[in-house]
């Protein structure tokens, strides 16, 4: 059984504002600690369940917030960008299971530094109409590429929103939201030892159940709503993309893997006009 955790900070216990996933203070120092820990616990748990191999991929921003030395050494990381599957690299060793730890809920929603892949161009993603958050994008492409959903960790808002969209996961909820900065955590050493005791008994029962890997692509339909006209302006440079309204465009998309390549590619355009 081999298993790709994909590791966020928003959704980390104890973190509950943007200084603490900005790099250059204090705060961010020991919120990519309890991030890390985190991590550790969700690749321990993993270990004790009986995985043969455990990936950990550093899913925040600039993709090398963790600390190796703090690590599992039986572990291997994915750090770094660029990416073809940002947070989902690690697929290419074609893992069987997929944590999501320490992710959060989409944009505009009530969920603690609730976003969806970045925060000051994209205002609202959608596929076929529906809207989703990090979390359904890339569980999608997870899914494609023939690895379950099994675990996930965040606050209360982020596993109403995505549990649905991946039957059977389970959910381990480390905070609840009051805001889009406030409300109330369990600590980081009751949140570990909650995410490495879920992550063995989820790999346990994979184990037990047998997992048979599947894979198959699908179409979308893509909309993307940017923040400001001025964004929306910017990434309609980009051919393929349709102009629905002042701030919202569209583009059709042969695979899952094809629209997370996309995004983050507009993502990385937007920086031209902070």
């Amino acid at each position: 059984m081999k298993v790709l955790i994909s590791v966020d900070i928003e959704g980390i216990a104890g973190v509950f504002h943007p200084e603490q996933t900005r790099p250059g203070n204090t705060e961010y120092e020991q919120a990519r600690r309890w991030m890390t820990h985190e991590a550790n616990a969700a690749a321990q748990g993993a270990f004790e369940g009986g995985a043969s191999q455990v990936w950990i991929n550093d899913s925040h921003g600039g993709f090398r917030n963790l600390m190796p030395d703090l690590l599992d050494q039986r572990a291997r990381l994915v750090l770094g960008k660029p990416r073809t599957l940002g947070m989902m690299a690690g697929l290419e060793a074609s893992p069987d299971l997929v944590f999501m730890i320490g992710y959060h809920a989409r944009a505009q929603s009530r969920g603690i530094l609730a976003h969806t892949i970045n925060s000051a161009a994209f205002a609202r993603v959608s596929l076929d109409g529906e809207e989703t958050g990090e979390a359904g994008l890339y569980g999608r492409l997870a899914e494609e590429q023939g690895a379950r959903v099994a675990l996930l960790s965040g606050d209360d808002v982020f596993g109403a929103e995505t549990l649905p969209a991946f039957p059977g996961a389970r959910f381990l909820c480390v905070k609840t939201a009051h805001g889009y900065s406030s409300g109330v955590t369990e600590t980081p050493a009751a949140a570990c030892e909650a995410i490495r005791l879920a992550a063995r008994e989820t790999v346990e029962g994979a184990a037990a159940s047998g997992h048979a890997r599947r894979s198959a692509s699908r179409a979308y339909r893509c909309e993307l709503r940017a923040q400001t006209t001025a964004f929306a302006d910017l990434f309609c440079q980009w051919p393929a993309l349709e102009r629905i309204d002042a701030v919202t465009l569209a583009f059709e998309a042969p695979s899952a893997e094809h629209i997370v390549r996309m995004l983050n590619c507009l993502s990385a355009m937007s920086f031209m006009i902070r």
